[in-house]
């Protein structure tokens, strides 16, 4: 039997659904070998249990220098530089630097911060609802929203969000080449570091500014804090905007959930609820957390052999029916949504999570509110998915109201 292609190919008719393809790896084995665009090979984990069974293992590594780490791509570290950010590193250094940036995104930091992000929100409605009927939802609230957020939070001026987002289409870009990806790439990180060279001089309150103190203690290197900026940048901004853009359209689409919300938008309760499943059910992250056996691992009556790659499918373990019943339902009531995996789990689980979902909890509770008789401006079939992106979405979302 061939060995699958991954990460597969979404229905054009199921356009929230994990590949079919995949969803039948799933039904078959928890584990399967799949095959990678440049011809590795890794272990396809496809099942929740042993989902998170494995990524809390020790003896499973996200070192992505690693000769067995399942990479489409060469990002082996040039010029003496670090291939990449902490969330591609293990203990100790991983969680070493991981802690430097941990307290802005605690639950407390994260509720202090809500008031302004819903300042941002309504804002941004005001000029929505002020501006042309019909508007690209993307380009007018999904993607100002985050990154006006992680722009405050990280220190970075707004006024150059054309360039960064630019940039991060490019790294997101599975079609794109690897010259193109690293010229993205060097871009950002060169933006970032002259940005840390001004906060050496001139210091603020924001996150960045704190990565100097790091820098000046002699704990950070200026090229490593940089890094760290472009991860965050990078995160901060474009899983939440498809998150927005993707959740309206799936609400839109199931419009007996969308009046469920809407007319429970001021019960914190079923927004945080609906926040939850609509992260289960469209988990956007498409490439699965990739990882390497350091040792063997005997799991669900196969052996992975250390040195072999790993690929969790967060998509499919959200949709595993062992852990939620009826999974491709999309239910804001579900009881358990929030056991989902979309964020990761273990020690590499996302940083930014508190983050997300306050954001999207002020979105989703005042959007639909606000705007009551929003609607599709063109049909599901005209709109342009994001099939050949690492983060999974929309480029545009038309709407009316």
């Amino acid at each position: 039997m061939s060995v699958p292609l991954f990460p597969g190919v979404r229905a054009r008719r199921c356009p929230f659904d994990p590949p079919p393809d995949l969803q039948a790896l799933r039904e078959r084995a928890p584990l399967t070998r799949v095959r990678l665009r440049n011809g590795r090979t890794a272990w396809l984990v496809t099942r929740y249990a042993e989902q998170k069974a494995l990524l809390s293992d020790s003896r499973i590594s996200s070192d992505v220098t690693h000769p067995g780490y399942p990479m489409e791509i060469d990002i082996a570290a040039r010029d003496g530089r670090s291939p990449g950010s902490f969330i591609l590193m293990d203990d100790p250094e991983h969680r070493r630097l991981r802690r430097m940036v941990t307290a802005p995104f605690t639950i407390r930091r994260v509720e202090a911060m809500r008031p302004g992000v819903r300042k941002i929100v309504d804002d941004l409605i005001d000029d929505l609802l002020a501006g042309p009927n019909p508007v690209d939802l993307v380009a007018a609230f999904a993607l100002p929203v985050p990154s006006l957020v992680i722009c405050q939070l990280l220190g970075v001026p707004y006024a150059d969000h054309d360039f960064f987002q630019e940039n991060s289409k490019v790294l997101i870009n599975r079609n794109v080449s690897g010259e193109e990806r690293t010229a993205a790439g060097d871009r950002l990180f060169h933006y970032l570091d002259e940005l840390l060279g001004e906060k050496l001089d001139n210091p603020g309150e924001d996150l960045l500014s704190g990565l100097v103190d790091r820098i000046r203690a002699g704990e950070l290197t200026r090229a490593v804090a940089a890094r760290m900026g472009v991860l965050m940048l990078l995160a901060g901004h474009e899983t939440t905007a498809n998150m927005i853009a993707l959740g309206t359209l799936a609400l839109l689409e199931h419009p007996d959930q969308l009046a469920r919300l809407r007319s429970s938008s001021d019960d914190p309760a079923l927004v945080a609820s609906a926040v939850e499943e609509l992260l289960r059910y469209l988990n956007i992250t498409h490439n699965g957390r990739r990882r390497v056996a350091l040792a063997d691992i005997e799991i669900a009556g196969v052996t992975i052999r250390a040195g072999e790659g790993v690929i969790v499918a967060n998509d499919l373990g959200n949709r595993d029916p062992s852990m939620f019943p009826d999974p491709d339902r999309l239910d804001l009531d579900r009881p358990g949504a929030r056991r989902h995996v979309a964020f990761g789990f273990g020690v590499h689980q996302c940083l930014g999570q508190p983050l997300a979902r306050m954001e999207l909890q002020v979105v989703y509770g005042t959007l639909y509110r606000r705007v009551p008789t929003l609607a599709l401006a063109t049909t599901v079939d005209e709109i342009p998915f994001k099939h050949d992106g690492s983060v999974y979405g929309v480029y545009e979302l038309p709407v009316t109201w």
